[in-house]
């Protein structure tokens, strides 16, 4: 059974390195027109572009901040005018800074909530009209773990993504008798630019499948929800975590 996205057209944001590029080269390897989005890795967006097309695939990079309503308003005008249409949204974008409660700073506050949260529904509003038009649609968001069981030293962190999730079933609701369906992924620890420098070793043995994941393994489960295969699931939150959030 082969998953077929050919003709849609899939904007992944935030999409120049880990979880992000992993989805848009899966996603491309399906046969859909990938938006790979950044903010300030212009080289890392290129390379990722560059690497889907020497598979055979087709992308392009698109430059701007999922936290800035008009940049989002902009760039997702131009995507479906350019292209006819926006058939999946990936939100995966995303900021850590990581501090306990009471050494939080406001800053560091405002760009977690902004970026994490704000940016999922800006993207989310402004892919839905081009949806809402062709009556149908998927939307993924990333969320985490963290969002649904704590983590100390992350609790603004876990306050973005836990909203994420709440935004996630309320939004499916809404969407759903339009036949767009709308999930959510929550990753465990994944090999990327947050979880690196971290003590593997010790992670590893709180895992029970006793790896740490990849990107990958993420970008199959999004994949999934793309597809026609998942046609009669929407407002779910799916952990990729190798078994620690049980």
């Amino acid at each position: 059974m082969n998953i077929d996205l050919e003709n849609r057209v899939a904007v992944v944001t935030g999409a120049s390195r880990g979880i992000g590029a992993a989805i848009a080269q899966a996603l491309a390897s399906c046969g859909a027109h990938v938006v790979v989005n950044y903010r300030r890795n212009g080289d890392l967006a290129d390379g990722v572009v560059s690497s889907i097309e020497a598979a055979g695939g087709r992308a392009e990079a698109c430059p701007f901040d999922v936290a800035d309503e008009a940049q989002v308003k902009q760039a997702f005008g131009d995507i479906a005018g350019r292209l006819g249409s926006i058939d999946i949204l990936v939100n995966n974008a995303g900021v850590s800074k990581d501090a306990l409660l009471l050494r939080a700073k406001s800053s560091d506050m405002d760009e977690m909530f902004n970026t994490n949260l704000k940016g999922s529904i800006f993207c989310s509003f402004q892919a839905s009209r081009s949806m809402l038009k062709q009556k149908h649609g998927r939307i993924v968001t990333i969320s985490s773990i963290v969002g649904m069981g704590g983590n100390p030293g992350q609790s603004v962190y876990a306050a973005a993504k836990a909203g994420l999730i709440g935004f996630t079933k309320s939004l499916a609701k809404e969407l759903g008798p339009k036949g767009i369906l709308v999930n959510a992924v929550a990753p465990g620890f994944v090999e990327t630019d947050m979880t690196r420098g971290m003590d593997a070793d010790a992670l590893r043995e709180m895992i029970p499948l006793r790896r740490i994941g990849t990107p990958a393994d993420v970008a199959g489960l999004v994949v999934f929800l793309c597809s026609d295969l998942s046609s009669y699931i929407t407002g779910q939150v799916f952990v990729v975590d190798g078994g620690l959030y049980t």
